[in-house]
């Protein structure tokens, strides 16, 4: 059965019992753009703050960041929480990559960028909660990957069920998403809940409310754990916009935003009136940055909008935005940006929010030549 949970192990470890050491997980994202990779240092001092950490070097030419000429690329740790996994006083880092001169920034690296956005912003105060959708593989024999609880290369009764779905005829996966749920409270992470999804095995949670580069550095921490939980468990976590082709909900990671603006009274007026005709004057510049393969979920079908189109609606999911029905009824509050695909980097997508929506669209231009730059290849 695809659904029987193999290799399950117990992830806590041999414990280490001595107060000598401290084990720092180095995390990087590497050059896909989309997934991480790391590795371990040993201390032997106390670790209390970034501070303490070390710039670390690794091989650039084995992740797709660099040539094997010059393979050197430097970590720099940018946002350190409790390691989950071996327990305290270890530490998850996570860290930004540059180039052997340690100023230019490696291939997707842009959090250098969206720090430098957020910074500017500061005065708004942008909020952000991103509710990051994915599928649980399985594999069936040596290499191919179907959803969990699916009939081997076949289908499942039509989606719908499954959604926030209780029962062992519902609901697949439930004790990795249980078991990520805790792992990202004990680290720290701003994790604000969980749901079971439209399809099966298709899972959300959700990282928010965070303040400016905090939304980047939290998902792209829980992302990493959701990872290393997966592993355990047996199961390939899945971010492709449309992992099933037909009808299947596509797989996305919705962005909510507020600035003071918008929270203030009268803040549904300055979404309608300010914000939203800024969105669809930048629509298809966003949409460039907004994950690969997005066009194949954004079809106007399956809770989506079209994605050469902007729309919005007042509590609707076929719309590019969303404005939630508390924020008319208060008059206050915030909007969904509906169109990010689950593969998207958050660095980007938020950046792009502040920037079209309270800077007037300045960096949107120098966010889309450095994804474009780091898409080449090598």
């Amino acid at each position: 059965m695809t659904e029987t949970i193999e290799n399950l192990r117990d992830f806590n470890y041999f414990k280490l019992n001595t107060n000598k050491h401290v084990l720092v997980e180095y995390i990087w994202i590497d050059g896909t753009g989309e997934r991480l990779r790391s590795k371990t240092k040993v201390y032997d001092t106390p670790i209390k703050s970034l501070d303490d950490v070390e710039w670390w070097t690794f091989d650039g030419s084995s992740t797709d960041q660099a040539i094997t000429k010059f393979s050197e690329i430097y970590l720099k740790p940018v946002c350190m929480v409790r390691d989950p996994f071996r327990g305290d006083p270890h530490k998850l880092v996570l860290c930004e990559t540059y180039k052997p001169d340690r100023k230019t920034p490696a291939r997707f690296n842009f959090r250098w960028i969206a720090e430098k956005i957020m910074q500017e912003a500061s005065d708004i105060d942008p909020w952000f909660g991103i509710e990051q959708e994915y599928f649980m593989l399985k594999r069936t024999g040596t290499t191919h990957l179907w959803p969990l609880g699916w009939p081997v290369g076949g289908f499942p009764y039509p989606q719908g069920r499954y959604y926030c779905s209780i029962g062992e005829r519902n609901n697949f996966g439930r004790a990795l998403s249980e078991a990520h749920q805790r792992a990202c409270l004990y680290a720290g992470l701003k994790l604000s809940g969980i749901n079971s999804e439209v399809a099966p095995s298709q899972w959300e949670f959700q990282i928010g409310i965070a303040h400016g580069i905090e939304a980047g550095d939290h998902l792209w921490l829980a992302r990493y754990i959701l990872e290393r939980l997966g592993e355990e468990f047996g199961i390939d976590i899945n971010y492709d916009p449309k992992p099933i082709q037909g009808d299947w909900n596509g797989t996305g990671a919705h962005c909510n935003f507020s600035t003071t603006k918008t929270r203030e009274n009268g803040g549904y007026e300055y979404i309608k009136e300010f914000m939203l005709p800024l969105l669809e004057k930048n629509h298809q510049k966003m949409m460039l940055l907004y994950g690969l393969n997005n066009e194949a979920r954004l079809t106007g079908k399956h809770e989506t909008g079209e994605y050469n189109q902007f729309s919005w609606g007042d509590g609707s999911r076929g719309c590019s935005i969303r404005v939630p029905i508390i924020t008319k009824e208060l008059g206050k509050g915030y909007l969904e940006d509906r169109r990010p695909a689950a593969n998207m980097d958050p660095y980007l997508v938020c950046s792009a929010l502040v920037d079209a929506t309270c800077m007037n669209g300045k960096n949107l231009m120098t966010l889309i030549e450095q994804f474009a730059e780091s898409l080449k290849q090598l």
